[in-house]
């Protein structure tokens, strides 16, 4: 009877074994598998942070080159500024040299009526002296 239990328990033993051989070798093949995948993952995360950095470096110099251009054309921006400031200033003094000339040339306009007046009312003078 010993004889049969122990049987049983060394089949079962090796039965347990012969499973667990398989299920190392399967852990061991997905280990293996992980194994390149990571390689495959730092490969491919080095690669892309290598054109990271170059992408970076080329936007650093278009950055500073763009800064470079910004730094020629402010003065231009600061000249049309003050152009702009001076041609306001030309038109503030336009209309105000056009309202003085409006008003000199209605002192004028006055001042004609007032001759042509003054002409008609000579004449008609004239004409009741001589009469």
């Amino acid at each position: 009877m010993w004889e049969i239990a122990l049987l049983i328990v060394a089949i079962a033993f090796a039965v347990l074994v012969i499973y667990l051989i398989l299920l190392l070798r399967k852990i061991s093949d997905t280990v293996d598998e992980s194994r390149q995948t990571l390689k495959i993952l730092t490969s491919d995360v080095n690669v892309t942070l290598y054109q990271t950095n170059e992408l970076l470096a080329k936007a650093n110099v278009l950055v500073e080159d763009v800064n470079g251009k910004v730094e020629t054309i402010d003065p231009l921006f600061t000249a049309i500024a003050d152009l702009s400031i001076s041609v306001s200033d030309l038109n503030r003094q336009a209309r105000y040299f056009g309202k003085k000339t409006r008003k000199s040339t209605a002192n004028v306009g006055k001042a004609g009526a007032a001759y042509t007046f003054g002409k008609v009312a000579s004449k008609l003078f004239r004409k009741k002296g001589k009469q």
